[in-house]
């Protein structure tokens, strides 16, 4: 956790050098405030010499504009140390995620899309704040120190011991609100992710009739949330009281010891000297540096740890396996979204040869999406087996089936590593899976492979042709797509279906027009009653839903297969 930020540090030394050399300048208030508000009444007002006393107050007017402009220049050599630190970060999480989804053969997953959003950007701001008081704080109490030891060196028996202890106490606290900073941020992720669960999946919810259960997992998750915050709250108010011992009990000591520092031969402006350096800069750093350690230091701890471990591990990736063939056997699978829901796929038998091109149809809802993720691993049944190519589903190598769902994903980048990144494939291969896709527009549209891109710069059906050419390039012995052509025209739909069933392996198609089901060897229907597979005509003469479907299809119209 700590190398980033030795990196961070240590990338450019002349940076350090500068934000010193500045911060000294910014604490020179700290330094003269108490010698310039005791001399100015002791040796000027005091004395019957304003002229002496409005000299000393002009030098600390000039301490405070020296430390507005070294203000400024810190801002911008802690930006200069912190903006290459949050481009480490980022292009880690970036890295880490392309490399699980390559594994997991899916997009990135919320978690990746969380850290890349949200937690590079805290870690950013907290290491700033974090350089930023502990820099403040160290320059200022050695500043206070000095002034101090020149002003009268009595007053520091006074000040330090309980400003020590009160930042002693502070230290101990700090792992304490680390763990419970980090449970807060672990509910928060895991309130988040149900929120994103549920919303992605309302319309299987309602049709598993699951909404009271999905409600009461959601609900828990909130009362986790809710309990980890009180928790926080508790042991933030520590911080009060280190505030209270290092901050403000050297106060009332300098007050209580003001008889012993008057026998001592201070003066009124020496007590005032020493009552500013307490008031105006140690307590106010004090309370900086526990603020600051106190919130954005445990949050930078806790954002590190959450970037730099190996990300969320792939979907069930123990002992991955290589498949045999790119063929599929189901044997009495059942799967339901909960154990009161009604299953979704229920006692299931289906054997798909390697080499076959099936195209599912059914109603919106009906489970077609679920079989796909049955059969990429994605899901568990709760009963039955579901084994490709001689192997459990869950247990396959990624290389070996890929699933586009109807969301594709391009990620920020050249497109040419938008298409090669499952792959690696040579530029041959890529000029190939473009002309078979139909992608070769794009490219052009673009200037060539070398184009950088995201999602924000190409329309839905571009980035589902980007996702095509991609899946095609990939090694994987079975491709799934899930209503991957739904942005595509019927001629660019017809032109990418037929190229995959050139590639070879295995192709399965959650179809959204009739015409999918048309090109494929095998039609798969799914009536919620009964799951029926054969050919066109087969299927004309034992599913009535089939059958009604292919009577109202109309080829000009491309009806879709949605009732």
């Amino acid at each position: 956790m700590n190398r980033p930020i030795r990196r961070a540090l240590s990338r450019d030394p002349y940076q350090l050098v500068r934000l010193a050399g500045w911060s000294v300048a910014e604490a020179a208030p700290a330094l003269v405030i108490g010698l310039a508000i005791a001399r100015a009444i002791d040796d000027g007002f005091g004395a019957g010499r304003p002229a002496t006393g409005f000299a000393w107050l002009a030098l600390l007017g000039g301490a405070w504009l020296l430390a507005a402009v070294g203000a400024r220049q810190v801002v911008l050599a802690v930006a200069a140390i912190v903006e290459p630190f949050r481009e480490e970060l980022l292009a880690h999480v970036v890295d880490d995620a392309l490399r699980h989804s390559a594994a997991s053969g899916q997009g990135p997953g919320a978690g990746a899309v969380a850290r890349a959003n949200l937690q590079v950007e805290l870690a950013r701001d907290a290491f700033a704040s974090v350089i930023t008081v502990v820099r403040s704080f160290a320059f200022t109490v050695v500043s206070v120190v000095l002034g101090m030891a020149t002003l009268v060196p009595g007053v520091l028996a006074l000040v330090l011991p309980p400003f020590c202890a009160g930042l002693v106490l502070f230290s101990l606290s700090l792992r304490a609100l680390a763990r419970r900073q980090r449970d807060f941020i672990l509910a928060d992720e895991r309130t988040a992710g149900a929120l994103a669960d549920m919303v992605g999946g309302l319309r299987d919810i309602t049709a598993c009739r699951a909404e009271e259960r999905v409600a009461g997992d959601v609900g828990l998750r909130v009362t986790e949330q809710a309990r980890a915050a009180r928790s926080l709250a508790r042991v933030t108010a520590l911080r009060t009281a280190s505030l209270a011992v290092g901050g403000w009990l050297p106060v009332l000591l300098v007050l209580a010891g003001t008889p012993w520092l008057l026998r001592e031969g201070a003066g009124a402006g020496v007590i005032l000297g020493a009552l500013a350096y307490v008031t105006q800069s140690l307590a106010p750093a004090l309370g900086n540096l526990v603020e600051g350690l106190g919130i954005n230091g445990v949050r930078l701890r806790v954002a590190l740890d959450r970037l730099l471990r190996d990300g969320d591990p792939p979907v069930r990736v123990r002992g991955r396996l290589a498949a045999e063939s790119g063929g599929a056997e189901l044997r009495g699978v059942t799967f339901a979204y909960g154990p009161h829901a009604e299953p979704v796929i229920d006692r299931l038998d289906l054997s798909v040869p390697e080499g076959d091109h099936i195209a599912v149809v059914g109603p919106s809802g009906i489970g077609k999406s679920t079989l796909a993720a049955l059969l990429t691993g994605v899901l568990l049944p709760g009963s039955g087996q579901v084994m490709v190519g001689g192997v459990p589903a869950d247990r396959l190598d990624p290389a070996d089936r890929v699933l586009i769902p109807q969301q594709a994903y391009v990620f920020r980048g050249s497109l040419l590593e938008n298409l090669t990144y499952l792959s690696g494939a040579p530029k041959e291969a890529v000029d190939g899976a473009v002309d078979e896709v139909g992608l070769t527009n794009l490219v052009a549209r673009l200037g060539g492979y070398s184009a950088e891109i995201d999602s924000g710069l190409l329309s839905p059906a571009e980035q589902q042709l980007v996702a095509l050419a991609r899946a095609y390039l990939a090694p994987a012995r079975m491709v799934i797509l899930d209503e991957a052509t739904c942005h595509l025209d019927p001629a660019a739909e017809a032109r990418a279906e037929e190229a995959f069933a050139r590639r070879g392996g295995t192709l399965l198609v959650i179809a959204h027009r009739l015409t999918s089901a048309l090109r494929a060897r095998r039609i798969l229907v799914m009536d919620g009653t009964s799951v029926r597979l054969g050919t066109h005509e087969e299927m004309l003469a034992v599913s009535p839903l089939y059958a009604d479907l292919a009577g109202q299809w109309n080829p000009s119209s491309s009806q879709e297969l949605v009732p």
